[in-house]
C-alpha cells in the first residue's frame, strides 16, 4: 500500500489542529468536539486509502481491483487458456501483453515467456540436405523448415506469495494453458510451433507421425 496510508487517529489529531484555542474547543477525549471530530475522521481515512489504491491500479504489475479493466481492454481472459487462476499470473499476462512490441526472433519468444512467468528453449529446423547433414541426425522433409519446437518444464508452479494474492487463490497454480495459447496468438502465420515438456525436451511422437500434421 503506498504511503501515506493515514488513520482515523491521524485525521481527528489534524482536524483539531484546525480547530481555534480556548476553553469552548476543548480537546478532552470525552469532549462533545472531539466525539464529533472523531466522527468525520473515519470517512477521510478511507478516502483516503481509496485514492492509495488508485495509485496502485495504475499499474498493471500491481493491479487489483481495477485488473478485470486491464484485462477486458487486452482481450483478456482469452478463451483459448480461459482465465488464469491467481492474481500473480493474471497480472503478468496483462503486462506481457501490454508491453509486447512484436517480434519474430528466438530471443523475443524467450523474453515475452519469460514475462508470462515460464522459462522456455526454442528449437528451429531445416529441411535434411546432402552435405549439411551428420551421421545420426534425422532426416527432416521440406515441411519442417517451417516447423520450431519450444521446450519447457514438464509443469510450470506458481506458488502463493504473500501479500500478492486475493481470498480463493490456491496456494499454487499449475498448468502450461497460457504459455501455449499467447505463443500461438504470436506465431508468424507460416510456421506450426510444437511444445515438448520434460527434461528431455522430446516431442510427443503420438502428434507428429507424419509430416502432414505441419501443414
Amino acid at each position: 500500500m503506498p504511503a501515506p496510508n493515514l488513520t482515523a487517529a491521524d485525521f481527528l489529531v489534524a482536524l483539531q489542529a484546525l480547530m481555534p484555542r480556548g476553553r469552548v474547543w476543548p480537546r478532552d477525549r470525552d469532549a462533545v468536539q472531539t466525539r464529533t471530530l472523531a466522527g468525520c475522521a473515519p470517512t477521510y481515512a478511507r478516502l483516503t486509502a481509496r485514492a492509495n489504491e488508485l495509485l496502485v491500479d495504475g499499474f498493471p504489475a500491481t493491479a487489483y481491483e481495477l485488473l478485470p479493466e486491464w484485462e477486458s481492454s487486452l482481450g483478456l481472459p482469452d478463451p483459448c487458456a480461459g482465465p488464469a487462476p491467481t492474481i500473480p499470473q493474471r497480472q503478468a499476462q496483462v503486462v506481457a501483453r501490454l508491453a509486447n512490441s512484436g517480434g519474430q526472433s528466438v530471443q523475443y519468444f524467450i523474453e515475452f515467456a519469460a514475462q508470462l512467468g515460464y522459462t522456455i528453449k526454442i528449437e528451429q529446423f531445416m529441411q535434411a540436405r546432402a552435405g549439411l547433414l551428420k551421421a545420426g541426425d534425422p532426416c527432416y522433409g521440406r515441411d519442417w523448415s517451417f516447423a520450431w519446437k519450444v521446450s519447457a518444464p514438464p509443469t510450470t508452479i506458481v506458488r502463493a506469495k504473500a501479500g500478492s494474492m486475493a481470498a480463493g487463490d490456491p496456494l499454487a497454480a499449475f498448468g502450461n494453458a497460457v504459455l501455449e495459447c499467447e505463443i500461438r496468438a504470436l506465431m508468424p502465420a507460416h510456421t506450426v510451433v510444437l511444445f515438448a515438456y520434460g527434461d528431455t525436451g522430446e516431442l510427443d511422437t503420438t502428434f507428429i507421425l507424419d509430416e502432414s500434421s505441419l501443414l
